[in-house]
């Protein structure tokens, strides 16, 4: 199994290298940072909302059938989230920081799903791995951005909010390839096509609703063009050649237990 996991382990370490660049690039200017957290939050938004519709959930509708209604399940998952977070702490200080929670796990759990989808496409061969792995790598970078906007938004400290951000959308890929790697050859297309729905329908309440709250506060203008950088940035990455993995997902002989199907790095 460790000559199996050199591959997808190897591209998933490079995923949260790439976040942790976004992190710190964001995390540099911690005070101008914190002063423009909700400008932030709203080009998040942008990107999350665009990166669902145009990326995520055309992937789900490819895999599953039943990605409408995960889709709806994880949109109305995020809603109770949300509301039993605002009932446990419905008043004080602690509110804000418990608010990020909803969104943050989001971001958990797409990252987390991501590492699993690198175990799954390199059981198929290592050319459909590398194929997946290059197009998730393209989303990575504004992934680490979004979860530290998010934390500082929500009162964290600059430190804090860098830490608990790379915890939240870097370390998670490579643990998801761990935690996928014993069960590789089982998980089917419809298997991830279900997890996509289930996270894109999170993601959409999260850009939808809690990064949106900024709009109440900062200047129309400048809210518009926050959220149209946000939109921009995430079209582009959308709109690469390479952006599609659900081939090498429908090409994966999932079933097989073979280990000749994999390939390890250095082939």
């Amino acid at each position: 199994m460790l000559q199996s996991m050199q591959a997808p382990l190897f591209f998933g370490l490079i995923a949260a290298f790439v976040t942790t660049i976004g992190l710190i690039a964001v995390a540099a200017r911690g005070d101008w940072s914190a002063r423009h957290s909700g400008l932030f939050a709203l080009a998040a938004g942008g990107m999350l909302v665009t990166l669902s519709i145009l990326h995520i959930t055309p992937e789900a509708f490819a895999l599953s059938p039943h990605a409408p209604g995960l889709i709806l399940s994880g949109f109305l998952g995020g809603l109770l989230m949300s509301f039993l977070v605002r009932v446990i702490f419905p008043e004080g200080g602690e509110e804000s920081h418990a608010a990020a929670a909803t969104p943050v796990l989001a971001i958990v759990l797409h990252s987390f799903i991501d590492g699993i989808v690198y175990s799954v496409t390199f059981a198929a061969s290592f050319s459909s791995g590398v194929y997946a792995a290059t197009s998730l790598l393209l989303h990575k970078f504004p992934e680490g951005v979004i979860a530290f906007a998010i934390l500082r938004r929500h009162g964290f400290a600059n430190r804090q909010a860098f830490f608990l951000a790379f915890l939240a959308a870097a370390a998670t890929t490579p643990l998801g390839v761990i935690a996928s790697a014993p069960f590789m050859y089982g998980l089917g297309p419809e298997t991830i096509g279900n997890l996509f729905a289930i996270s894109a329908g999170l993601l959409l309440y999260v850009a939808t609703g809690p990064l949106m709250e900024p709009l109440k506060e900062e200047p129309p203008l400048r809210s518009f063009l926050s959220l149209g950088a946000g939109v921009a940035v995430a079209v582009s990455i959308a709109s690469l050649p390479f952006h599609r993995h659900s081939h090498a997902l429908d090409e994966a002989p999932f079933h097989s237990h073979d280990p000749a199907h994999i390939h390890p790095l250095s082939d």
